[in-house]
């Protein structure tokens, strides 16, 4: 690629964080990406070099960009455009072990039953 900087919201979709372009760009509006630490719009330009914060659900990515593209690429060429920090691997999946245990039993498949229920209420109570 030509170009030095590439928009975000462009980047995000190539970089496979987000299924479509307008995804992207609803996540940036929405706060849930941050560059450099700010908080920013569709249109900013991201470069090599950029850190950003990428919120998905209950987890957080921290990455740094290290390549650009504005084109879907294959998964592998995709994870080649950012490197995550260290830190952030082992927050998210510290947050993912967590979650599993803290998952009510009997919950996991379709709507809990009435002793389920039961059961959440008296937790929620204590």
């Amino acid at each position: 690629m030509t170009d030095l900087t590439v928009r975000i919201d462009k980047w995000l979709w190539a970089a496979r964080f987000f299924k479509t372009r307008s995804m992207a760009a609803d996540a940036v509006t929405g706060g849930k990406v941050e560059l450099n630490g700010d908080r920013v719009k569709p249109a900013k330009s991201v470069k090599v070099g950029d850190e950003l914060k990428i919120r998905l659900g209950f987890y957080e990515h921290v990455i740094a960009v290290r390549g650009l593209s504005e084109q879907r690429g294959p998964a592998v060429v995709a994870q080649a455009l950012y490197e995550e920090t260290p830190e952030s691997a082992a927050a998210r999946a510290k947050l993912a072990e967590r979650m599993r245990y803290e998952m009510p039993k009997g919950t996991e498949s379709g709507r809990p039953s009435k002793k389920d229920r039961r059961d959440i209420r008296r937790l929620r109570e204590r």
